[in-house]
C-alpha cells in the first residue's frame, strides 16, 4: 500500500484525488510543518463476535465453550511459542 505525504495547504485543493487514492487503497497523511496532523485511509475491515463465530459452527460440531474453554486456548497457545519464521517472499 502506496503511502502520500501532503502539506496541509495542499490537501483541501486535491481532496477529491486523494480521495480517490484512498480508495484504490492509498493511505494519505496530511501535515503541516512535516508533522502528520492527519491520516485518511481506507477503515478496517469488520470482524465477526464470538457470538456470530459460535453461530457458524456446524450442528455436529465437537467444540464446546465451557468453563475450561480459556484455559484450554491458553495452552494451545503456550505450546506453540515457536518463532514465527515467514518466507522471505513474505
Amino acid at each position: 500500500m502506496a503511502t502520500i505525504h501532503i502539506p496541509e495547504s495542499e490537501a483541501a485543493d486535491k481532496f477529491p484525488a486523494l480521495m480517490a487514492s484512498v480508495r484504490a487503497g492509498a493511505e494519505v497523511v496530511i501535515e503541516s510543518n512535516s508533522l502528520a496532523v492527519a491520516v485518511l485511509s481506507a477503515p478496517s475491515t469488520p470482524r465477526r463476535t464470538i457470538e456470530e463465530c459460535i453461530a457458524l459452527l456446524p450442528e455436529y460440531s465437537s467444540g464446546i465453550m465451557d468453563d475450561e474453554f480459556a484455559a484450554d486456548v491458553a495452552a494451545a497457545i503456550e505450546a506453540h511459542r515457536e518463532p514465527l519464521d515467514p518466507p522471505t517472499w513474505d
